[in-house]
């Protein structure tokens, strides 16, 4: 993904290896970033090295050292590692992958340290969240790790994918302290997801067959060999139409054929289905002008007619519809396109710093 240094912070689990990698960059200055996605249960075996995969496991983006002046060149890229360690975080095993020449980021005296910070959001106070693994959960597991592992006077670019968008919004409202500069809200699910399309077949499976479901899918988890595993993925990926040759996305995708990944995600999406509902105005409205909404034109879970009623409530704010044809699971295609695109909006954002 083209942006900068960074910094990532991914909760993780029992079979959950958090990649690391190398990831490209247009400019040469001292930035960073951080990812967050949905925890798991039990801490991770040791990282594996591979290219991080998606925005949930990549950092892009963003900060300068102290000294060092703002010098964003489109055109000139490099390779810069991708450095993961683990902490608690809420009560949970969270990995954090820091890419950029600085060590510590809660440290005011190291002078390598980023001035910005740009937080990856997907599809801790020390004290533990209350069901860390639900949709409050996560939110406050995002506020936790600013709260304890960055500076308060650090300088904030949020970026949001789907549900991503949601917890980005209620960190605005609950922490409206944070040093926000920017919030880029792609493909958000921030309203009405039960009613989309796809929420319409997602609700009865996550919220009123879950539980049935759960045996099958251990009962088949269980019996399949681990040798088998990899021709499963495979056979998935190519399903749908993604590339297996390459180093990452068969591994990757290892990592969700465990029950406890399973069981989470469903868990957390049974959540959205029942509270993600109205479209909280009011913080938008309070934060607009840091806020950058990108919909997709064929969306079927936040539909042209969502991006139509926010465009009217709120003509004063960027509010953009894909003309390129993105689909809401970018990622799987298209992502060294929309990380190029987002890197473009940041610019004058960086520009200013």
């Amino acid at each position: 993904m083209n942006g900068g240094r960074a910094l990532a912070s991914v909760p993780v689990g029992p079979a959950h290896r958090g990649p690391q990698g190398r990831a490209r960059t247009h400019a040469p200055g001292r930035r960073s970033c951080a990812c967050a996605r949905p925890p798991l249960r039990r801490q991770a075996a040791a990282p594996a090295h591979a290219r991080p995969p998606s925005p949930v496991a990549m950092a892009a983006v963003a900060s300068r050292g102290p000294s060092q002046e703002m010098d964003v060149d489109i055109t000139q890229k490099e390779e810069i590692p991708v450095h993961g360690e683990f902490i608690t975080c809420c009560g949970v095993v969270t990995q954090v992958l820091k890419c950029g020449p600085w060590t510590e980021l809660s440290s005011n005296e190291n002078n390598g340290n980023p001035q910005l910070l740009i937080l990856i959001i997907t599809d801790s106070g020390a004290k533990e969240v209350d069901d860390v693994f639900g949709l409050n959960g996560q939110v406050e597991h995002k506020l936790a790790f600013l709260r304890n592992h960055v500076p308060k006077d650090r300088k904030l670019i949020l970026i949001g994918h789907s549900i991503g968008c949601y917890v980005i919004l209620e960190m605005m409202k609950r922490a409206p302290h944070l040093q926000i500069v920017r919030s880029l809200l792609l493909f958000p699910t921030i309203e009405r997801m039960a009613e989309s399309p796809n929420g319409k077949i997602a609700v009865p499976l996550l919220c009123w067959l879950r539980y049935a479901l759960y045996m099958p899918a251990y009962i088949v988890l269980k019996l399949l060999p681990e040798s088998l595993r990899p021709r499963l993925a495979r056979l998935l990926l190519r399903g749908l139409n993604i590339n297996v040759n390459n180093e990452i996305t068969v591994p990757a995708s290892l990592t969700f054929l465990q029950m406890p990944c399973l069981a989470n995600a469903a868990y957390l999406g049974s959540q959205e289905m029942r509270d993600v509902v109205k479209r909280d105005s009011v913080t938008i409205k309070e934060n607009i002008k840091k806020l950058t909404f990108y919909y997709g034109a064929k969306d079927p879970w936040c539909p042209v007619e969502y991006f139509e009623d926010i465009k009217k409530d709120f003509p004063e704010g960027d509010i953009r519809l894909c003309e390129k044809g993105f689909p809401h699971a970018f990622i799987l295609h298209h992502s060294q396109e929309m990380a190029d695109m987002v890197s473009e909006w940041l610019q004058d954002d960086l520009f200013r710093l």
